[in-house]
């Protein structure tokens, strides 16, 4: 058991499940960003509003010691997913097309038990800030939020210091419940994706020859575009390159003029990612011309690898060993390649990300995030809680 009182569980829990309920897109969580409002002035809590284009919200508790120190920030994503729900639960969102299939309501019911265990506590030796940050998922709020001072300091659009460390944590219901993982470096990959046109000449299906088929270039550079990993990068430096749509043609007779590809190139390390970036265009563009139609790449560049500051990444392992309702902790020994707009928090000050363990213990086969019958495990809030309470608190 952690140090929240049930019935603290059970507001936060009731709080999480409205969320869930009422889940918004990234830059349109006004609800979400009220709702959020509300909790802190009912807990007496100084905040501001308007962040990230209107829905970010920046609360802060000043030291109770007087001494003038840089601040400690908290952050949590408030944004959910376009995906059609199917958990059945009773909290089940409303908006159809659209769910918290990330846990991102979760995590924002932690930021804010937090907060109300903070503003309790007689002795805080640091100033803290929280961020409740909207667009996590592909909207770079993380960066506007930046952009906006929020890690600045009241001299620079933020609130109170300015911060000295910022830590993050997100749930994973692919490791053991209570379990605190990190690691020093790269923890999230940078998340570039791409969408590819592929060029030919459209013909009647029964001539192929009087033409060119885009479609026979579009598969070969699939199969291509897997050489950048498997012969570009070293065997240790993980990279993904996932082509993640096809589309051409219209009917069943007429080869197509064009043929489209779209997906995501994830790397860990700056060269291997200009590497990638470099080699994805003479790629696709040399084996379009080898078969006789042209190809145009549009790059878009997306987060920065979330680097763990490895001071910050070893804090967080301590406090870890240490929290009430924490089963153990791990140094994870290589980054995932999913993506985190976190990273953009670390262009700032010393950060750490980590990732709380929820699945159930005897749980075989949880629900994965990004799917449709995923749910946010409530029981992880006290352990979150006690993480973030305890990051906040430590004197470094």
């Amino acid at each position: 058991m952690t140090t929240l009182a049930s019935t603290e569980l059970n507001l936060l829990t009731a709080f999480r499940r409205d969320l869930h309920k009422h889940p918004e897109l990234g830059y349109q969580e006004k609800r979400t960003s009220e709702a959020i409002q509300r909790e802190l002035t009912a807990a007496g809590v100084e905040f501001r509003a308007g962040y990230a284009g209107g829905t970010g919200v920046l609360a802060h508790l000043p030291a109770t010691t007087g001494l003038d120190r840089p601040a400690v920030a908290l952050r949590a994503d408030i944004d959910a997913l376009p995906i059609p729900e199917s958990t059945g639960k009773p909290w089940s969102s409303v908006h159809e097309g659209v769910m918290h299939a990330c846990g991102h309501d979760g995590h924002t019911a932690i930021l804010l038990g937090t907060v109300r265990a903070l503003a309790a506590t007689e002795h805080r030796p640091n100033p803290v800030t929280f961020l409740f940050q909207p667009a996590e998922e592909g909207g770079g709020g993380g960066l506007r939020m930046c952009e906006d001072g929020a890690l600045s300091g009241d001299s620079a659009g933020g609130m109170g210091p300015k911060v000295g460390r910022i830590f993050g944590l997100h749930n994973w219901p692919g490791l053991p419940f209570g379990m605190i993982a990190t690691r020093p470096g790269p923890l999230l990959a940078a998340t570039d994706m791409f969408e590819v046109t592929v060029r030919g000449t459209q013909t009647h299906a029964a001539f192929p020859h009087m033409g060119r088929d885009p479609i026979p270039a579009a598969c070969q550079i699939v199969s291509a575009l897997q050489t950048i990993p498997s012969r570009d990068a070293p065997p240790t430096d993980p990279i993904v390159v996932s082509v993640t749509q096809i589309h051409a043609g219209s009917t069943h007779n007429v080869i197509p003029g064009e043929a489209r590809l779209a997906g995501t190139v994830r790397t860990v390390t700056d060269e291997t990612r200009a590497m990638a970036t470099k080699r994805f265009r003479e790629v696709v563009e040399r084996t379009a011309s080898a078969l006789g139609c042209s190809a145009e790449v549009d790059w878009h560049v997306g987060y920065p690898v979330t680097r763990n500051d490895p001071a910050m990444a070893a804090h967080v392992l301590s406090i870890g060993a240490e929290a009430e309702g924490a089963t153990g902790t791990l140094e994870l020994a290589c980054p995932f390649l999913g993506g985190e707009d976190f990273s953009y928090y670390g262009e700032f000050a010393p950060a750490c990300f980590f990732v709380l363990g929820t699945c159930p213990p005897g749980e075989t086969n949880p629900a994965l995030l990004h799917q449709a019958h995923f749910d946010f495990n409530d029981e992880a809030i006290p352990v979150g809680v006690e993480m973030f309470r305890r990051l906040a608190l430590a004197e470094l």
